[in-house]
């Protein structure tokens, strides 16, 4: 299984929703086994970082992920959430 993690903090805190209502777009994608996207509860104030939405998904396997990827619901995605965001970080790894 790949798990798939995605923070997300937003330019302008007006545009949270905007972003989480974008980011909502890729649960049309049928590649994944698990998607969800949340709200930071902001419970960690030492890192520092600003971290507004989490984007968690599941994937069967390295194939999967690549074709949810690249899905155009993907690109459309990135198209409308890249210009509100500030700051992205992804990470995706294996877990047994």
């Amino acid at each position: 299984m790949i798990r798939h993690i995605v923070f997300f903090s937003a330019a302008n805190p007006d545009d949270i929703e905007r972003i989480r209502d974008g980011l909502m777009m890729l649960s049309r994608i049928p590649h994944s086994s698990h998607f969800e996207v949340g709200r930071n509860l902001q419970s960690d104030a030492i890192a520092g970082a600003q971290v507004d939405l989490v984007v968690y998904a599941e994937f069967t396997d390295e194939a999967a992920l690549a074709a949810y990827k690249a899905d155009p619901i993907y690109a459309e995605c990135i198209a409308l959430v890249r210009p509100l965001r500030e700051l992205r970080i992804a990470a995706d790894f294996k877990s047994e």
